[in-house]
């Protein structure tokens, strides 16, 4: 069976093609470049400001952290599903220079007879301490509080959204339309502990949960847990890896931690290089859904970003491509493979910014390079092959 099959089977589409179809006639904003949509200064009506808002969510993450509550006790696993929620909205803003303030509202949407209130408790303050820990290093978001919905006929445990909203200079603003041919690539780790995190951090992300989880764990959770599973999928797509959730790894975190381990955010980092380089960078990506042919849709015209350099596949990609059996190509574009974040400038403030990351204990690098080219692609050059994506 093939990748493309096993997605679809469960539900899951890689790219979207129904969403971006459907969204196709939308208005795409004041820069249709742009990383988020960008709306005039509806509030303001200055035309020297505008308006941002994204949401999104923790996705099928929650099914997991559920899973592992269950089989431990531990309740700081929703914590972690709180920041997945927050750093999904706010590193997509980020991208287009927005360092804040902000304001957040999230929705849970819980099935009540199995997600308590205790649960609802650590997603809620787990929100707020999280905010805490980024005012520390200069990023003010405002919690707004939200909906919480009993909703047991539609959600079958919980799933955790937000809402991210923010109003910036558009002088300040970042796009793509400066990208040009000899710009590099500087890529930022998803993996290691920066030195705002508590602990190792995985990479993972909240992209490809839904494969990481049926792939890697084993086939006793559909059992134990149906709640867990859409009960239409075919069994074969079910929970067919080896793993169960306290098995150890070669990293400091047990199977389901490392699959659970909170998206990183790299707010700190970016408000740090927008200070000092605002006017060299010519374009932020964050690698979550389309992992690192995520740039495709965002060139600005015919280019080719050739990714010869990427940083070291950290252990949990190299485990659900092992487990999963994926075709690298495949890889490459669901999950990030150990860098998140990338930033578009010149070779010498690319030298700057992984000084900056390097401070906050992260690791970056040049990974690659723009060039010249009759249609926009992208190319990776790896030791596991090397891939085009158009």
């Amino acid at each position: 069976m093939t990748d493309n099959n096993r997605y679809n089977l469960r539900g899951v589409s890689a790219k979207k093609e129904d969403v971006h179809k459907a969204i196709s006639k939308l208005d795409k904003g004041l820069f249709p470049n742009a990383f988020c949509k960008i709306y005039p200064d509806f509030w303001g009506n200055d035309d020297a400001f505008c308006n941002l808002m994204h949401a999104d969510g923790a996705g099928t993450k929650s099914v997991l952290a559920y899973l592992y509550w269950k089989e431990t006790g531990d309740l700081s696993v929703w914590k972690g599903i709180a920041i997945d929620a927050i750093v999904m909205n706010i590193d997509d803003l980020l991208c287009v220079g927005a360092t804040g303030p902000f304001t957040y509202s999230s929705t849970i949407g819980r099935n009540k007879n199995l997600i308590p209130g205790e649960i609802i408790s650590e997603l809620i303050n787990g929100s707020q301490e999280y905010f805490e820990t980024l005012n520390q290093y200069g990023i003010e978001v405002n919690f707004l509080g939200g909906e919480t919905a009993d909703v047991g006929d539609v959600v079958r445990t919980v799933i955790v959204d937000g809402t991210m909203a923010c109003r910036m200079r558009r002088d300040k603003l970042v796009t793509t339309e400066k990208m040009i041919a000899g710009d590099v690539v500087v890529s930022l780790a998803s993996y290691g502990q920066a030195s705002y995190e508590t602990e190792y951090n995985s990479g993972m992300g909240s992209n490809g949960l839904t494969s990481a989880r049926h792939e890697m764990l084993h086939k006793d959770y559909a059992k134990q847990y149906p709640e867990s599973v859409d009960p239409n999928l075919p069994s074969e797509v079910v929970y067919n890896g080896k793993y169960h959730l306290t098995d150890a790894t070669t990293t400091p975190l047990n199977i389901g931690k490392l699959i659970l381990s909170p998206t990183r955010t790299y707010a700190p980092v970016i408000l740090k290089v927008l200070e000092k380089h605002f006017n060299a960078i010519h374009g932020i990506i964050h690698c979550s859904g389309g992992g690192q042919s995520k740039v495709l849709h965002y060139l600005p015209k015919a280019l080719k970003v050739v990714k010869n350099n990427l940083l070291p596949i950290p252990p949990l990609f190299n485990m659900i491509q092992e487990a999963a059996g994926t075709d690298w190509k495949e890889m490459y574009q669901v999950f990030n493979m150990g860098q998140r974040l990338e930033i578009y400038t010149d070779t010498e403030t690319a030298k700057s910014i992984i000084e900056i990351a390097s401070t906050f204990n992260i690791e970056a690098c040049i990974s690659g390079y723009v060039a010249d080219s009759m249609v926009k692609e992208v190319v990776i050059e790896s030791d596991t092959g090397s891939f085009i994506y158009q």
